[in-house]
């Protein structure tokens, strides 16, 4: 049998997949060992043991200055912001992705500011949020939803294009209008595309999320981070960002897992990332 038509079983794939991590994990232990060995205060490479008391500090025990829990406190502030700001991503995207994807005038319209608009650098535009938002919430989600929407935008339009031509014209024979053809024909389709596409803009969304905490702001994941950067505290920084990681992973889990169970007709053709 050919290796392209080799498909393991389900324990093998939970094998498979671990093994990565716990090459890494051992490759981390190793290194820092190694570094320790040489340097018993190399602040570099701390231990895993390290780590963990230092994440168990931030996770369990009350800060003394503000008597908060720091590393749940810093996760709620990030996915309060990162939530609002893809929601505010999200409605735009469906407006103006319909809008391109379905009428030729919007797409006339609409498409080439949005395609330019995508093209600017979104980190660039936080000065200006922070002068015309000030150094409130409002500046922080601004950048993720201004970040992640261009993107999300021409995901669900091209969802829309991608819609067989066939199924429209069957619509308009049978006398619908364009209104019609809109709610029972397209949008029915686009749901498990705009899950999709928030899929794919918590990528970006992450990155502005912690560079907007990490600029101004006073609680939060990235705040945490560039905030104990200054006394070379890698205990605490590798594991938030390990924190990080794990949290958009398993967000992108969910979403995907509740594609499949409200839409599973669209994840007919095979195995989806």
């Amino acid at each position: 049998m050919r290796l392209i038509n080799r498909h393991p079983s389900r324990p093998v794939r939970l094998a498979l997949g671990a093994l990565p991590f716990a090459l890494a994990i051992g490759a981390y232990a190793i290194g820092s060992a190694i570094r320790r060995a040489e340097n018993p205060q190399d602040k570099l490479l701390p231990s895993l043991a390290s780590m963990g008391e230092a994440m168990w500090q931030m996770g369990f025990v009350a800060d003394r200055r503000s008597g908060e829990l720091l590393l749940w406190s810093d996760t709620l502030a990030s996915l309060e912001r990162l939530a609002i700001g893809i929601a505010i991503a999200a409605v735009l995207a469906v407006v103006f992705g319909a809008l391109i994807g379905i009428l030729p005038i919007g797409r006339a319209l609409f498409a080439p500011f949005v395609a330019a608009f995508s093209l600017i650098p979104p980190i660039t535009i936080l000065p200006i949020l922070f002068i015309v938002l000030g150094l409130g919430e409002a500046a922080k989600v601004g950048l993720v939803a201004i970040g992640t929407t261009p993107l999300m935008i021409r995901a669900l339009a091209q969802g829309v294009l991608d819609i067989p031509r066939e199924e429209i014209v069957k619509a308009q024979t049978l006398g619908a209008s364009t209104w019609q053809i809109a709610m029972r024909v397209v949008f029915p389709q686009l749901w498990p595309k705009l899950i999709t596409a928030i899929r794919l803009g918590l990528v970006p969304a992450w990155i502005f999320l912690i560079s907007a905490e990490a600029i101004a702001a006073t609680d939060g994941l990235g705040y945490r981070i560039f905030l104990v950067r200054r006394y070379l505290a890698m205990d605490v920084i590798l594991p938030y960002v390990v924190w990080i990681t794990l949290l958009a992973y398993l967000i992108d889990r969910g979403l995907a897992l509740a594609s499949r169970r409200m839409f599973g007709w669209a994840h007919l053709s095979g195995d989806a990332l």
